[in-house]
């Protein structure tokens, strides 16, 4: 049989319990998932690459259908590379699709054998994301519920003394 390998791409900076959703349903359809840290020089991001890695590796653990890695330059060269033809996102909401769909097109002109695969995000997370998660901790607000027990404390220990 052969392997379908999903890529989730992002920026993960920090990965969410709505990210860690759309990972874990990936596997139900995908023989394996590669959560792909994107390393984007022109976002300004609260963790580095590596404490973004080792966050995402101490959350999903051990699980030899789930790779962690980066990637730098064209996502469906990546893509390409990783033997894979799938790209997974996830979808909170409307507003989320029109940019996605734009990207999905411009990824799929590149590379026609690359399709983008859209996976809505389970209702209790469809209000999440980083950025939002980022802010109510730099205001000491309650975290717990939002990302993982590791992601907490690292969000933390960041804003401990701003």
């Amino acid at each position: 049989m052969k392997s379908h390998i999903a890529i989730y791409p992002g920026s993960f900076d920090p990965i969410t319990n709505g990210h860690l959703d759309i990972i874990h349903r990936g596997l139900e359809v995908f023989d394996e998932v590669v959560v792909a840290v994107a390393r984007n020089s022109t976002k300004n991001s609260l963790f580095s690459i590596e404490e973004r890695l080792e966050m995402i590796r101490a959350t999903v653990g051990d699980n030899p259908r789930l790779r962690v890695d980066t990637f730098q330059g064209l996502l469906v060269d990546y893509v390409v590379a990783s033997g894979s033809r799938v790209i997974l996102r996830g979808l909170r909401a409307v507003s989320d699709f029109e940019y996605e769909f734009q990207i999905a097109q411009m990824n799929h002109t590149v590379r026609k054998e690359v399709e983008t695969l859209f996976m809505m995000t389970s209702v209790p997370y469809g209000y999440l994301s980083s950025s939002v998660v980022k802010e109510m901790a730099a205001l000491h607000g309650p975290i717990d519920g939002f990302v993982p027990n590791a992601v907490k404390l690292a969000l933390e220990e960041k804003f401990r003394n701003r």
